[in-house]
């Protein structure tokens, strides 16, 4: 019972310090606006300012968004109207627009491979991953790239512009499951396959 009670929990329910909340109405949850964070409304858009810089959001149709004691509330304009995906989809964003103005985004890559490396040209992102020719990744506006042991950093202030611009580095050289050579995110485990010579191994040995 305990086992059904945690996979329940872990596929409904999200978890804030001790306790659960179902997951359709997590917007009731309030956005902590960070100290050094400041939020502005203006023709349905919410501006969200901070240290790191400014990203701004249109709100739905149906949603509305309230600066209540430091706190960002989402909820419904329409109480008799459900908007729930809407609504949490709302929260999601604007606690990711707060986090990203305060300390914002990043996600890491790292190259395994004879050969492989990883350079910066100004702004852009070099790679030489085994081609005939090198790999040069433009670095869009708001991202930024650094590089260290062969560790590429993407990081920025947009949550979903940090992960696109990592998804297309992976992209140029997605790790192979016989060896693992490739790109793969830091934290990214790669089911490994075994070769012929293993399989071959494998078979005379039963």
């Amino acid at each position: 019972m305990k086992h059904i009670k945690r996979v329940l929990e872990e596929r409904f329910f999200l978890r804030f310090g001790n306790a659960y909340i179902y997951m359709s109405k997590l917007y009731r949850v309030p956005v902590i606006i960070k100290e050094g964070v400041s939020t502005a409304f203006e023709s349905g858009n919410i501006k969200v300012s901070g240290p790191k810089g400014v990203l701004t959001f249109n709100i739905p149709r149906g949603v509305d968004v309230k600066v209540i004691e430091s706190r960002l509330q989402i909820m419904p304009k329409n109480k008799d109207e459900d908007k729930s995906e809407v609504l949490g989809l709302t929260r999601a964003i604007t606690a990711n627009m707060v986090r990203g103005v305060s300390i914002g985004f990043e996600k890491k890559l790292e190259l395994s491979g004879v050969g492989f490396r990883a350079s910066l040209s100004g702004k852009d992102l070099v790679l030489s991953v085994g081609f005939s020719h090198i790999v040069k990744v433009l670095a869009e506006e708001g991202i930024t790239y650094s590089v260290k042991d062969n560790i590429v950093t993407v990081s920025g202030i947009d949550k979903a512009l940090v992960g696109n611009a990592a998804a297309r580095i992976r992209e140029v050289k997605p790790p192979e499951p016989y060896k693992g050579k490739g790109i793969r995110y830091i934290d990214e485990k790669i089911r490994r396959k075994a070769g012929k010579a293993a399989k071959a191994i494998g078979a005379v040995a039963k």
